[in-house]
């Protein structure tokens, strides 16, 4: 008879193998054939992806520096871009590698156990790589002038107060960054306005005092190809804090990491089954048959 509990249990099963048949599909669009996405000799892409999108990231931030001091930008506009190249990052290549773009959000990924973390030094190499490239290119447009958009104490302020800052905005930034990742509070590619807003809204108050880097390879491209080092220990220190803090915050708010979720967010999706868990999870979240890690479970009233 219909109705009975066998049929149940085969429309579940049917339900579920369509929805592993979609993830297969939403993957093979994505990344190609299932052997090229499961290869695990291909963590090449991820670094690619970290190369490249830090590339883009620090190559508008930079350039966005150096066409305020020339006076053909407004400060709004220099620090708006970096923000919306960000979320569009996050947009076309987050599941690759997670976009991290940012040394201080590989290791509080990796202190939450959202990435791995023998994979954390290939990330950063590759991010400064990425930055330092940007800063070659803006010196070959435009030469040697503004200090190639490096991030400094702006004038009036001792590195001190820069510091301080940028502790304070890579809490935030970072904290954005792992909330709108966790099982908790996913929203999926909408994070990406979370994290471009939260980094557009930081440069247009408190870009004058400390450049609002949040991120030591966005610091240390310029650095580098300009020679000037002199205050870049600000912007290795600052985003460091700030990024530990920010890990704390979130154990507080939430509980400890390493979710399906919050995985795929930190880790990207190339992973073998890790899409297929993160859709699982979100699946039973928005059937209320799992209550998501560091929100209490609510008693239902007896009938």
């Amino acid at each position: 008879m219909a109705g009975e509990p066998g049929d149940h249990a085969t429309e579940g099963a049917d339900r579920v193998a369509e929805q592993d048949q979609r993830v297969r599909h939403r993957l093979e669009l994505e990344f190609g054939s299932r052997e090229q996405w499961d290869d695990p000799k291909l963590e090449w892409r991820r670094l690619f992806s970290e190369l490249f999108g830090t590339f883009l990231l620090v190559l508008v931030a930079a350039g966005g520096g150096i066409l305020v001091g020339e006076g053909q930008i407004t400060l709004a506009a220099a620090v708006v871009a970096p923000g919306l190249m960000v979320l569009a990052i996050i947009l076309f290549m987050g599941a690759v590698s997670g976009a991290h773009l940012n040394p201080a959000v590989s290791l509080a990924f990796a202190m939450r156990g959202d990435f791995p973390w023998v994979r954390v030094p290939g990330y950063i190499v590759v991010q400064l790589l990425g930055a330092a490239l940007a800063c070659l290119f803006l010196l070959a447009v435009f030469g040697n002038i503004q200090h190639l958009g490096a991030t400094l104490p702006g004038p009036g302020y001792e590195d001190w107060q820069a510091l301080l800052m940028e502790i304070a905005l890579t809490t935030g930034l970072v904290s954005v960054i792992l909330g709108t990742a966790s099982a908790a509070q996913n929203v999926g590619p909408i994070a990406a306005l979370g994290v471009g807003g939260y980094i557009a809204l930081a440069g247009l108050w408190a870009a004058p005092v400390s450049g609002t880097s949040m991120n030591p390879a966005r610091s240390f491209g310029p650095a580098l190809v300009g020679t000037d080092f002199s205050s870049y220990w600000v912007y290795v220190v600052g985003p460091l804090v700030g990024a530990a803090i920010a890990v704390g915050f979130a154990y507080i708010l939430r509980g400890r990491g390493g979710d399906p979720i919050a995985h795929a967010a930190g880790s990207g999706v190339l992973t073998p089954g890790a899409l297929q868990q993160e859709a699982k999870l979100s699946r039973e979240i928005d059937e209320g048959r799992v209550v998501p890690p560091g929100i209490p479970e609510t008693k239902q009233p007896k009938e």
